[in-house]
């Protein structure tokens, strides 16, 4: 029973219900109360399996949710155009057309002269 589509787990849910509808008639047929009925352990087991498949519905929808707000995040960074750096880039392309080298000779001449 570990499916992870949402669809089978509904068809899971649909199956335990029907079980659980059948199992409470029988026992209803029989004359048994249906405090007594809560505590038979094949009602306590049709119950937990519904429990189970609840859960895990629950989980799939909340997956689907959060990729679908991931998916809107992404496409709203994207549709943001990106923005230019400031001094910093400047400073990058001055420092590339002279050479680290080329900039100490510079410097060294400044301070002699």
């Amino acid at each position: 029973m570990a499916s992870k589509s949402k669809e089978v787990r509904i068809e899971q849910k649909k199956y335990w219900e029907t079980k659980l509808e059948q199992r409470l008639g029988a026992l209803a047929e029989k004359g048994v109360d249906p405090k007594n009925a809560a505590k038979d352990p094949a009602v306590k087991k049709i119950r937990a399996r519904l429990r189970e498949t609840e859960a895990r519905l629950k989980t799939i929808t909340s997956l689907e949710s959060k990729a679908e707000e991931m998916a809107r995040k992404k496409a709203e960074k994207v549709a943001v155009p990106k923005k230019e750096k400031g001094r910093k880039g400047k400073a990058k392309q001055e420092a590339q057309e002279m050479s680290k080298r080329q900039q100490k000779k510079k410097k060294k001449k400044e301070t002699k002269a």
